[in-house]
């Protein structure tokens, strides 16, 4: 959240002028009508005082670490003690209130008692909640404004909860696919780890008493020991500053957008993430035009909501054709995101007027595709990591056993 400069004219002509904190100076301009005072000039402050960029900088490394961030677990408990709270007339301010004593996330419980600091200084729900971009993105906010403007906010916090509460289950069902894979590749992780360390430095001491001449096997496997053995504090240093550097990589631009990109391309299981952000998007962008939204900004909302800027890119593509007077249909099959099937059910919903049920059906539509393709991923993986077993086996067997075999012969040979 920026500081704002404003100067205005209040509602008796005279100037006024003051600082504002919010996310831009449109948020600025709409408080300022909210308080009958016309603005004039909105500047940015440039001063910003050490304790604050302190504070700052605190929150990059702990978001770099993974800490400081709302689960979606806290959001689905939040959004659906608010539609129970809204849906029993209590006032919005004491609900927000009452959520933020007993929120047991120090995130959230922060961001609520901001909220409710804003909520009495004259601020709209929606425009507290969007000072918070962290933990409530645009779709989020835009339904909740949805909400407050036809006096629907229960109805807007249940649909914002039945779509978290699709996101949490497609995220638990790849967590259930990914966790035999993940295994299995930390027990052979293990396992290299070991055998340098403890097992191939006994034989590489006993092959270097007898003086015998190594396989090429068994010299790689004695190399590979000398590194773990001779080298260690260097590899943990370089797979520590790649973890830390490949995660600040991956929060810049391009490299979200490449990585975003290549990822949706992996074998195996590309086309799962890929159906699966499609699956976020249909189901996101039907909520958003059943709740009264414009196609074009609901488009802008949706490429937010997804999650991936390689996606993001082709659906601002989608809005830059709508408005260009193509229809969503042309510019669907433009994007090349979808299969003939689903287009062939949004041009049934452009002709029936029901766009917003038919995508619902394209979201429900690419989640049994990902189910199934989840339910398979394991033994699709499995050959694969067979593969790199056999692999490890065989040049342990090789390098170890043919010196022995060789020795062994050479001996019954006197």
């Amino acid at each position: 959240m920026a500081t704002f400069n404003y100067t205005g004219r209040n509602s008796a002509g005279s100037q006024v002028s003051g600082t504002i904190d919010a996310a831009d100076s449109t948020s600025v301009a709409e408080l300022l009508f909210r308080q009958s005072i016309t603005p004039i000039a909105i500047v940015a402050a440039n001063k910003k005082t050490d304790s604050t960029n302190q504070s700052s900088g605190n929150q990059d490394v702990m978001e770099l670490l993974g800490f400081n961030k709302v689960s979606l677990d806290e959001l689905i408990i939040f959004c659906r003690q608010m539609y129970a709270l809204m849906r029993s007339g209590v006032p919005i301010l004491r609900a927000i209130k009452g959520m933020a004593e007993s929120s047991t996330s120090v995130s959230l419980k922060k961001a609520l008692t901001e909220i409710t600091k804003q909520l009495e200084g004259g601020y709209a729900l929606s425009s507290a909640f969007n000072q918070h971009p962290n933990i409530f993105n645009s779709l989020f906010v835009s339904l909740i404004h949805v909400g407050e403007n036809t006096g629907q906010l229960d109805e807007s916090f249940l649909k914002l909860t039945n779509y978290l509460e699709r996101e949490q289950q497609t995220r638990k069902r790849i967590k259930t696919a990914l966790r035999y894979p993940s295994m299995v590749v930390i027990a052979l992780s293990a396992a290299i780890v070991i055998l340098n360390i403890f097992v191939i430095p006994t034989f590489a001491n006993m092959f270097a008493k007898l003086g015998a001449d190594l396989p090429l096997a068994t010299r790689f496997l004695i190399a590979s020991s000398n590194l773990f053995l001779n080298y260690w504090p260097y590899m943990l240093l370089v797979l520590v500053v790649t973890f830390f550097g490949v995660k600040r990589y991956l929060k810049t631009p391009v490299g979200r957008f490449h990585w975003d990109k290549r990822k949706v391309k992996l074998p195996i299981i590309g086309s799962i993430i890929e159906r699966s952000v499609l699956a976020r998007f249909s189901h996101s962008f039907g909520i958003v035009l059943k709740a009264g939204v414009p196609m074009t900004t609901g488009l802008n909302l949706v490429a937010d909501a997804v999650d991936n800027s390689y996606m993001q890119e082709k659906i601002i593509a989608m809005r830059v054709a709508i408005e260009s007077g193509e229809s969503l249909l042309r510019s669907a099959i433009a994007s090349t995101l979808f299969t003939p099937l689903v287009l062939q059910m949004v041009a049934v919903g452009e002709e029936t007027g029901r766009v917003d049920d038919l995508l619902k059906e394209v979201g429900d539509y690419y989640e049994r595709e990902v189910d199934y393709d989840l339910s398979t991923l394991t033994a699709r993986i499995e050959p694969l990591l067979l593969v790199i077993v056999a692999v490890m086996v065989l040049v342990l067997a090789l390098g170890i056993f043919t010196p022995m075999w060789d020795m062994a012969s050479a001996m019954q040979g006197k």
